[in-house]
C-alpha cells in the first residue's frame, strides 16, 4: 500500500509539474524581493565565452585559501546579484565558518549546462557556457585572483542549481568533492519531467529547452540527470547533501494574507512535492547500487522557499567543513 501511494503522489507531482512551470515565482524569491546587498562582500568579475560574469566572493574569517564553497541559484536568477545574497545571510555565515564563499551572478533557466546553441525563441546573441565557466574560466580566476585551491571544492544549489550541482561533481571529480542539491530535479528522465522543464524555462525567460540538450531523445538529457549518473557520485566518493521539504506549508508561511500569498505558497507546495518525488526516487537509486556517501534531509514541512533552504545551509555547514579542502 505504501508503494501504490507513492507511485500516486509521484503521478499527482508530474502532473502538476506540466500544469505548473517549475519556475514560479518561490516564496520570498528575488523576483519581488530588495536585493540585500552586502557590503562585505567582493565584486570579482571573470571573462568567458559568455562575456564577463559577475561572481560575488566572501573570504574565509581565518584567511585560508583551501576551503572554497559554490553557491548557484535556482532557475530565476538575476543578473544584478545571486539569490544566496538577496534572500538568505549564508556567505557571511559560511565565511565565519572560514570558508571562503563563491556566488556566481547569472543563469537564467540555465541550468548551469554548457548549451548545444542559442535559443531560438528570446533572441539570445551568446550560448551558455555554464559549466566550462564553473570549471575552467572561474576556478582559474580565483586562484590567479586570491590563491583559492581548486580542487577538492563544494558546490550547492537550490532547485535548477541542485541538479547542477551533483552534474558538475559527477562530471568533475577533482574539483568538487562535496555536492549539495536543496529541493533539487534529480530525476528529470521521469515521466512529465522533460514537458515539465521545457514549460519552466519558457516561462522564466522563453528559453528553448531544445537549444540547451536538444530534443527529448538527445543522450544530453541523460548526460544531466542525476539519477542516470548516480553511480559516478557513487564511485567518485563525492560527499553528497540531499533535502527537500513535503510540500506542507509551516506555520507561519504567508498563506492567508492576500491573494498572491495564497497562490505563491500553493505554487511553492507543488514544485516542493515535485522536487521531494524527485529526491526521494534519487534516494532509492543510490541505494539500489549501493552508495552510502550522502545524507538525506526530508523536513516534515517545506515549500520551494528560501525560507526552507537557509537552515539546511547551517544544517550541512559542519558536513561541508570536514570534507572540503
Amino acid at each position: 500500500m505504501r508503494a501504490r501511494s507513492w507511485i500516486k503522489r509521484m503521478a499527482g507531482a508530474l502532473a502538476l509539474a506540466v500544469a505548473l512551470p517549475l519556475g514560479v515565482q518561490t516564496i520570498g524569491g528575488g523576483a519581488i524581493a530588495n536585493a540585500a546587498f552586502d557590503p562585505n562582500a567582493e565584486d570579482f568579475w571573470v571573462d568567458s565565452d559568455m562575456g564577463g560574469i559577475k561572481n560575488r566572493v566572501w573570504r574565509a574569517h581565518d584567511g585560508n585559501t583551501s576551503r572554497v564553497v559554490y553557491l548557484l541559484d535556482g532557475l530565476r536568477a538575476r543578473d544584478d546579484l545571486n539569490g544566496w545574497e538577496i534572500e538568505t545571510n549564508v556567505g557571511p555565515f559560511l565565511a565565519s565558518q572560514n570558508i571562503n564563499v563563491v556566488m556566481p551572478v547569472g543563469g537564467e533557466s540555465s541550468f548551469y549546462s554548457d548549451w548545444i546553441s542559442t535559443s531560438n525563441f528570446n533572441g539570445q546573441e551568446t550560448k551558455y557556457s555554464w559549466e566550462s565557466f564553473l570549471t575552467q574560466n572561474l576556478p582559474n580566476a580565483l586562484a590567479n585572483r586570491y590563491g583559492f585551491q581548486s580542487w577538492n571544492n563544494g558546490i550547492i544549489g537550490i532547485s535548477m542549481g541542485g541538479s547542477a550541482a551533483l552534474t558538475l561533481a559527477a562530471y568533475h571529480p577533482q574539483q568538487f568533492n562535496y555536492a549539495g542539491s536543496l529541493s533539487g530535479y534529480l530525476n528529470i528522465s521521469a515521466p512529465g519531467m522533460r514537458e515539465a522543464i521545457r514549460v519552466a524555462m519558457l516561462d522564466a525567460g522563453r528559453y528553448n529547452v531544445d537549444a540547451m540538450w536538444g530534443p527529448p531523445w538527445n543522450p544530453a538529457w541523460l548526460r544531466n540527470d542525476p539519477f542516470v549518473f548516480a553511480n559516478k557520485l557513487r564511485d567518485n566518493n563525492t560527499r553528497l547533501w540531499v533535502s527537500a521539504g513535503s510540500g506542507v506549508p509551516a506555520p507561519g508561511d504567508p498563506s492567508r494574507h492576500s491573494l498572491t500569498d495564497v497562490v505563491n505558497t500553493g505554487s511553492g507546495s507543488a514544485l516542493e512535492v515535485l522536487s521531494v518525488a524527485n529526491s526521494r526516487a534519487f534516494q532509492v537509486k543510490l541505494a539500489a547500487i549501493g552508495a552510502h556517501n550522502v545524507t538525506y534531509n526530508f523536513q516534515p514541512r517545506g515549500v520551494h522557499s528560501w525560507r526552507y533552504w537557509e537552515p539546511q545551509i547551517h544544517d550541512l555547514a559542519p558536513d561541508l567543513s570536514a570534507t572540503i579542502g
